[in-house]
């Protein structure tokens, strides 16, 4: 067989592999476990960090405040020295909508050490344990919850006795990038961290989606969360393992009734978003930038060549290869493309995006080595992973 032939084959054999051995990480079908309405309804204080989110709170705001939760609940928004006027805005809404109580503090810019977020999401919890709540909601500013969203996560955490329950909202998907790029992201996330993997009791697979967190108060306390993540720039995986590590039960799925609101209209904003900490995810490492940058090409772009060359070239093995592992690939793409309610006839276009990836993924490399860092919201972040994270 030819050099392009045995490649293809390589790429099909890993298609393989990632179908059946990977905790079918591409069927979309983890959504809140089995639950039922606790005896008694524990208390929650909801943590809301916000920076420069003036033109998001009024989406996602109200739906924190309309919330029909039958316990105690209180809202703790933290304006993280924003520049946009999000503490007045959230305040005013607060006084508008009514609903659940909700408080908002400055703390102030953060200590050496700390990332905005979590200096935010610090303050927050402190003033939220002044009540004793049993449960913490950790959300984002740019989240809208249903009415009944609070009630189901409770009831899931009380009833499969986990002490982190969280979602991973439902991105936006409106422009042209955001359906190319958006369900993707989703994809790649849950086929490096596969949602079944992390749900099962005895896993050591651990990660969260920090847009929406039900986290335990004990747990937070016996993990020292946020003290022990406080550098952790992907802060919801560095939370999931700081309480698995601790002996805390999680579980992550996709959500039904939760929804991002910030939209990424352009390819621009969706590449900031991946860059911001793409490069932090392989824990700044060179060898496993490479490795990464292999994998992807391997993986994603050497099907359609392989498929393309064979042809061009009489190679059947090549073409057979490549052609099978290409249909593999989006066959196991379109659940996500259904999960986002968008066309089946985007997943052959897969390696497009994977390319995409790949590329943020070096520029994401290039700039933490040119001192630019992880940047979010104005600020830089140019340290690696504090330790919970490596």
């Amino acid at each position: 067989m030819s050099a392009v032939a045995w490649i293809a084959v390589g790429s099909l054999v890993a298609w393989v592999w990632l179908l059946l051995g990977q905790g079918f990480f591409w069927r979309t079908d983890q959504r809140l476990p089995s639950r039922a309405a606790p005896e008694r309804w524990p208390s929650v204080a909801v943590v809301v960090p916000a920076r420069d989110e003036a033109a998001m709170l009024p989406v996602s705001l109200p739906s924190l405040l309309a919330q029909d939760y039958p316990g105690p609940v209180e809202i703790f928004l933290v304006d993280d020295c924003s520049k946009d006027g999000t503490g007045d805005v959230a305040r005013a809404l607060s006084v508008r909508y009514g609903g659940v109580p909700a408080t908002v503090v400055s703390p102030g810019e953060p200590e050496p050490g700390w990332t905005g977020k979590l200096w935010a999401v610090r303050h927050g919890m402190a003033l939220a344990r002044a009540r004793e709540p049993e449960y913490l909601l950790l959300t984002d500013a740019d989240i809208a919850h249903e009415p009944d969203s609070l009630r189901e996560l409770v009831s899931a955490a009380e009833t499969g006795g986990f002490d982190l329950v969280s979602q991973m909202a439902r991105l936006r998907v409106a422009s042209v990038w955001e359906r190319l790029v958006v369900p993707a992201f989703v994809y790649f996330f849950s086929q490096l961290y596969p949602f079944r993997w992390i749900n099962r009791n005895t896993g050591r697979t651990a990660a969260a989606a920090g847009g929406c967190a039900l986290l335990r108060t004990e747990a937070a306390v016996r993990a020292g969360v946020p003290d022990s993540i406080r550098q952790a720039v992907i802060d919801d995986v560095s939370l999931a393992r700081a309480v698995r590590r601790s002996g805390g039960r999680i579980w992550l799925g996709l959500a039904e009734r939760v929804d991002s609101v910030r939209p990424y209209p352009g390819l621009g904003d969706l590449w900031r978003m991946v860059a911001r900490s793409a490069y932090a995810q392989l824990r700044h490492h060179p060898l496993v930038l490479l490795g990464t940058v292999l994998g992807l090409a391997l993986v994603y772009l050497v099907p359609p060549a392989a498929l393309v060359a064979g042809v061009l070239e009489g190679d059947a093995v090549a073409a057979w290869a490549g052609g099978l592992a290409w249909a593999v690939m989006a066959g196991t793409y379109m659940p996500m493309l259904g999960y986002y309610r968008q066309s089946l006839w985007l997943a052959p276009l897969l390696p497009f995006t994977a390319l995409l990836y790949l590329l943020m993924t070096v520029d994401s490399a290039v700039r933490h080595h040119r001192g630019r860092g992880a940047a979010w919201k104005g600020r830089t972040y140019t340290r690696p992973e504090a330790a919970p994270d490596q």
